[in-house]
């Protein structure tokens, strides 16, 4: 039976009042590309990452792909990285000519398993792209002791990942190149539009001219052109709208584990005794909670589809899932991936779910949310 109850989204965008106004202002000012709403909305972001040049994008999928350009890859090159992510993360790696190459995930955590990447290095391999899903860092000493024994450079796809840390550290703050997004349904948002954290002003100058076309400015005596770039730049709309979202970022993290806690807390020790679901790592002291995701009991095909399908219809609530794994898509497959290499990948990739997780949810929704995962997994059949 469908309930009464408004529908409840698995996502949702939070801009306040003061936001919408400073977007109006920056329409009125007649300066509404990249300026100085966006100088300002870099600064702010260097000083939240300690100092670090960062640079913005329209996208957190340029970013990668300037990270990599950065780094040096190159035609022939070989990039890890994971099968469990948006397809942006091995897009990029294709874009500039290298060659993905995937690591199984970790069952627990579900990121990249720090074994299988290091077993997959090869004398072709130039470097790796990390994925924190749903806002968990991987073991970060790890995975620089294996980049620095394999002189690799890393380009962390934290596109999930702000506010989170490691061992006190925010992600960001420290490490190689470092990519932040902040399209819509990220804890921070400028609708669309991305971050690169780099190491030093010579990669922050390169960034500048792979994000507009390569150009160099000279004043009065025009531009030069030395490398390939792109139309990547942020306008002052999105980083007016950033530089307001900024504010709140402290509150919002707390905010998404206060959320998570009570997810954990209403599900209780033994929901996965009872349903045979998994729920995600407590990772409280470096998650920033961005999903929360659960691992179905595998009834067979179409089990997440029933289950989607029924939250919405008899409890009208919105799911998703993140994510279908990489390999498996045409694109893929005709590079010569297939079923079974990545096993873990593919079982995850077939059960996971993400349940509805956003700044202003509350912890009634929260009840309400768990009270239908669990009356559809502990019924004794599927509705008809």
């Amino acid at each position: 039976m469908t309930t009464a109850s408004a529908f409840l989204p698995f996502t949702r965008p939070t801009i306040d009042e003061e936001t919408i106004a400073a977007v109006g202002e920056v329409l009125r000012s007649g300066w509404i590309t990249t300026g100085p709403k966006n100088a300002a909305f870099e600064a702010l972001l260097s000083e939240y990452f300690g100092g670090r040049p960062v640079r913005t994008f329209n996208s957190g999928t340029c970013t990668m792909e300037i990270g990599l350009r950065i780094a040096g890859v190159k035609p022939g090159d070989e990039v890890i990285t994971t099968p469990i992510s948006w397809p942006a993360t091995a897009n990029v790696i294709i874009e500039v000519g290298a060659t993905p190459v995937f690591a199984d995930i970790d069952p627990v955590t579900r990121n990249i398993d720090l074994d299988k990447l290091e077993a997959a290095i090869t004398p072709r391999t130039r470097a790796i792209i990390p994925v924190f899903l749903s806002g968990l860092p991987v073991d970060m000493d790890r995975l620089y002791a294996i980049a620095d024994k394999h002189k690799l450079r890393v380009i962390e796809d934290a596109a999930q990942a702000l506010g989170s840390t490691w061992k006190g550290k925010r992600i960001g703050s420290f490490g190689d190149l470092v990519s932040f997004s902040f399209q819509v349904n990220k804890n921070i948002t400028t609708g669309e539009g991305g971050c690169l954290v780099l190491n030093n002003l010579e990669e922050a100058r390169l960034a500048e001219k792979y994000r507009l076309q390569g150009v160099t400015r000279s004043g009065v005596d025009g531009i030069d052109v030395d490398v390939l770039g792109g139309k990547y730049n942020m306008s002052d709309i999105l980083a007016v709208i950033g530089l307001g979202q900024m504010k709140h970022v402290e509150a919002v993290t707390a905010k998404r584990a206060e959320l998570a806690r009570h997810y954990f807390d209403c599900f209780g020790p033994d929901f996965e005794a009872r349903t045979g679901a998994q729920l995600p790592l407590q990772a409280f002291d470096t998650s920033n909670f961005h999903l929360f995701q659960i691992i179905l009991p595998d009834r067979g095909p179409g089990t997440r589809a029933d289950f989607m399908t029924r939250m919405q219809k008899e409890h009208n609530i919105g799911t998703g899932y993140h994510y279908a794994p990489i390999h498996l898509f045409t694109l893929y497959r005709e590079r010569g991936f297939k079923e079974g290499m990545f096993p873990i990948s593919e079982k995850i990739g077939r059960l996971t779910v993400t349940l509805p997780m956003f700044n202003s949810m509350t912890k009634d929704e929260v009840e309400r949310v768990v009270a239908a995962v669990n009356a559809i997994l502990t019924a004794e059949a599927p509705a008809q």
